[in-house]
Parts: structure tokens; C-alpha cells; sequence
């Protein structure tokens, strides 16, 4: 089975700008949503745990789907689903704006999230099929750019549209959804062969979704409300997910090809993307509510105030992106980490209700680049090692690991902040409408988001360690017996 190549020249370029456009679409819709959270919370009159879900659905529902797609995307080709995707997204978008009752936008939410799985499922394999491996970095370090300008405009347009009605944060992506439709259905080409022999791996798919949603769910009602009477969920969600494990090893298609992991490197360079992304997700999600609740600015100037993550994502991210193609990749992922790590460190350190914006505004720039340097060369080392036939697998691993450590990090923030707040508080906070209350009655939130900071500088220093572990790059085998090559350095 061998990898067909197309015709024009230029595919590869009009490939990336497809994916482009989608990386540019998903990274807008989290950072307006984002910024929108305590607009809706104050609109739709709902409880706290009720709208994170707003914010969860799609990320679970993500983590559910896309391994599946990218499964599915091996089988029976990648521009099938990536138009799928974006189809889905799109139409969700449409009708979320429309409905007024939270558990109807929790679901719609969550169809959102089948859309931006088989997206990103497909994403990283076709600038991966349509790019030679000399190249494959500064492909990948330019959809990670266009991430970067989609999270610096997510929150900007994020705070103008929710001015307007919080409406608005899921309508902007409907003409960009019919753009990026037509432009893929007429532009991709399907160049990887396919691997439909083998069947859909439907109890695994079946005991994956609900062991991870149950899961999920004990965890953050554990988190945001109570632990009491949550253990079953824990419980239940962790044997379903044993049995998929079990039922992975055992299968003949398996959903998640668990031979992957026999290779220490692609191990390891995943575990650095899960770790990554928590950190990366807590970071904006926890200065939302610093900037909205604790401190008191708007939407727009809130918005406003993320922009030197985002800044310093999109300058490194290319840059780190052509290094990789050149020399040491594994080195510029040590650099990146770390200096995430040493900006947590100063978040812990520093942060306060007194504490300048331009010391905040230092440290996220910092912590920007960081993320810029990490992720195109990791990227890159994890695409380019597997064998073309199962790109699709490899690629919704680390979007997997994306989504999950997305999910966790929105839980596990919440969670420590909110144990040490009051819950009155905790509602001013979270709805925008703590800026009238005395310093000390904020004491608490500071020191929860202290506490928090210190925790995601030791889960990023972990990763700067597993980092330094990480091996070469071996060859891994194709599924049909041809094999691929990767040396990082």
C-alpha cells in the first residue's frame, strides 16, 4: 500500500490553507466562548456547574469522537471527514444561537464537538500526507500560527460580540464554516491510502464514550459542587474505561492502536502534549475570572488583556516551526517547556489584586512563547514518525490528549479555586460582579488561584523532565508492514 501523490504542485499549500482556516475557526470559538462565560451565566440564570458544562460539552464530546475520526479518516478517507467536520460545527453554530435554555446549548455544544473532532482528527494528517517530511514543520508551525491569531482575536471579538448578545459567540462562526466547507470540498484531494478492510471497532468506541463522559461528569459536579454521591460515577466511568483497554488489546481493528505506545518517544511526546495542555487551558481560563471577576474590567478590555499569551504563541510558533525542520527539535521543546514553567513559577509567586499589568502581561507573553517553541516541533516529531496509513491514529492521540488535558484543567482549576471561596463570593466572582467587594473579601479566590498556579508549575516542570527522558525518534511500522523513518537531531 503505497501513498499516492497529486498532480498540482501547489496542493500541499492549498492543503494547509483548509486547515488553516479550521485551526483559525476552533482556536476563535474557545477564546470568545471563554470571555462570554460570565455573560451567560448572568443571562441564562443558571448554576455555575451548568454553564462550565457550556464550556465542557464541547471538549468531552472532542476527546469522545476523535480518536473515531481519526480511525474512520484511515478508512475511508480524510477529505470525507474533514468536511463532515466542518459541516456539523457549522450548522451547530446556527442553532445554539437561537435557543435560550442551557441544557439545549450544553447538547448543541456537544454536536459542535463531534464536528471539531473529526476537524482536528484529520488536521495534523493532511498537512502531514501533503507535505514531505523536510517541510512537515513549517507546515505545522503555520496552522499552530494561525491557532495563535484565532486565541489573540477569540477574546477581542469575543468581549465586541458578547456587547452585542452572547448569540453573536456562536454565530461569527457561520460564515467561516461555509467558507472553510466549500473551500475543503473543492480544494483536498485524498492521498494517503486507506486501510477499510477492517470493521469499525464499535464496543470499544462504545465503552470509551461512556467510561470518559461518566468520568467527567463525577469529577466536575465533585469539583464545582459537591463530592458527595459522585463516587459512582468515578467508579462506573473507570471500569468502563479498563474494559476498553481490555477490549484494545483483543480486537482486530482497535480504535486506539495501542502498539503506538510501545514506542518510548511517541510515549513520552504525548505525555508532554497532555501536561502542556492542561497548563495552556487553566492559564486563560483562570485570568478570565481574575480580569472579569476579580478585578472588574469588561468583556472587551478582558478580551483585550489575554492578547500576550496568544502574541507570544503566534511569534514563536513559526519560527519553532522552521527550526524543527533543520535540527534539534527536542531541544526547543526543552526550551519551551521550561520557560512555561518559570512563568507559572512567577504567576505563583506574584500575582495579586495589586499586581501590575505589565508584570502580568510579561509573564503570558513568556509563557506564549513557550507554548510557541513546544508545540510545532512536537508536533512534528509525533506526525513524522508514524507510517502514512496511520497518521490519522497518531494525529487524534494527541488531539485526544489535547482535549482531555483541556478538560481537566478546566476542572481541576475550578475545583482548587473554589475550595477556599465562599460560595456567595464565588458566584460574584464568576458572574463578573465582584468588583464592589472589599480586597479582603477576595482574599480567599487570590489565594486558590496562588495554590493553582503553584500546582500547574510542578505539572510543567514534570513535563520539562519527561522531556529530558525522551529519546530519539525510532522507526515505527505501518500497519500493512511498510515502515517510516524519524530522526529528530
Amino acid at each position: 500500500m503505497t501513498q499516492t501523490q497529486p498532480t498540482n504542485p501547489n496542493y500541499k499549500w492549498m492543503a494547509l490553507s483548509v486547515t488553516s482556516i479550521g485551526a483559525l475557526m476552533a482556536s476563535m470559538n474557545s477564546g470568545t466562548l471563554i470571555i462570554a462565560l460570565p455573560t451567560l451565566l448572568r443571562d441564562l440564570h443558571s448554576s455555575l456547574l451548568s454553564i462550565i458544562w457550556v464550556l465542557l460539552a464541547y471538549s468531552v464530546t472532542q476527546t469522545v469522537f476523535v480518536l473515531n475520526g481519526g480511525r474512520l479518516s484511515d478508512m475511508y478517507g480524510r477529505k470525507r471527514l474533514y468536511v463532515l467536520g466542518f459541516s456539523v460545527f457549522t450548522v451547530a453554530s446556527l442553532l445554539a444561537g437561537f435557543t435560550h435554555s442551557v441544557n439545549l446549548l450544553i447538547a448543541l455544544r456537544a454536536l459542535q464537538g463531534v464536528g471539531g473532532a473529526f476537524m482536528a482528527a484529520n488536521s495534523s494528517a493532511i498537512v502531514a500526507d501533503a507535505f514531505p517530511k523536510s517541510q512537515l514543520g513549517v507546515a505545522i508551525g503555520t496552522n499552530q500560527m494561525m491557532i495563535a491569531v484565532g486565541s489573540i482575536l477569540g477574546p477581542i471579538v469575543g468581549g465586541w460580540l458578547t456587547s452585542l448578545g452572547w448569540q453573536w459567540v456562536f454565530w461569527f462562526n457561520v460564515p467561516i464554516g461555509i467558507v472553510g466547507t466549500l473551500w475543503a470540498v473543492t480544494t483536498l484531494r485524498d492521498t494517503a491510502p486507506r486501510d477499510a478492510k477492517d470493521p469499525v471497532d464499535i464496543w470499544g468506541n462504545a465503552t470509551y464514550a461512556a467510561g470518559f463522559a461518566l468520568l467527567m461528569i463525577g469529577l466536575s459536579i465533585g469539583g464545582i459542587d459537591s463530592w458527595a454521591g459522585v463516587t459512582k460515577y468515578i467508579v462506573v466511568g473507570l471500569l468502563f474505561l479498563v474494559a476498553f483497554l481490555f477490549i484494545e488489546r483483543r480486537v482486530k481493528a482497535p480504535m486506539l492502536d495501542l502498539r503506538l505506545f510501545r514506542d518510548a518517544s511517541f510515549t513520552l511526546n504525548n505525555a508532554q502534549v497532555f501536561l502542556n495542555s492542561i497548563v495552556r487551558m487553566a492559564l486563560t481560563f483562570l485570568f478570565v475570572f481574575y480580569f472579569q471577576g476579580a478585578k472588574g474590567v469588561d468583556a472587551v478590555v478582558a478580551g483585550v488583556m489575554l492578547v500576550p499569551v496568544a502574541l507570544g504563541l503566534l511569534l514563536a510558533s513559526p519560527i519553532a516551526g522552521r527550526m524543527a525542520d533543520r535540527a534539534h527539535p527536542r531541544r526547543l521543546i526543552q526550551a519551551g517547556l521550561t520557560l512555561t514553567t518559570v512563568a507559572m513559577l512567577g504567576f505563583a509567586l506574584l500575582l495579586n489584586l495589586s499586581t501590575p499589568y505589565w508584570l502580568v502581561a510579561v509573564l503570558m507573553f513568556a509563557a506564549g512563547i513557550g507554548s510557541g517553541l513546544f508545540n510545532s516541533p512536537n508536533s512534528s516529531l509525533i506526525m513524522g514518525s508514524v507510517a502514512a496509513d496511520r497518521r490519522g491514529v497518531a494525529a487524534g492521540v494527541r488531539t485526544l490528549l489535547m482535549s482531555v488535558g483541556s478538560v481537566i484543567a478546566i476542572i481541576f482549576t475550578l475545583s482548587v479555586v473554589v475550595a477556599r471561596v465562599p460560595r456567595e463570593v464565588m458566584l460574584k466572582v464568576f458572574s463578573g460582579l465582584a468588583s464592589n467587594l472589599p480586597p479582603s473579601t477576595l482574599d480567599p479566590f487570590i489565594s486558590g488561584l496562588k495554590e493553582a498556579f503553584w500546582l500547574l508549575a510542578l505539572l510543567s516542570a514534570a513535563s520539562v523532565v519527561l522531556a529530558a527522558l525522551t529519546p530519539r525518534t525510532r522507526t515505527i511500522p505501518a500497519s500493512s508492514g511498510q515502515m517510516v523513518s524519524a530522526s529528530d537531531d
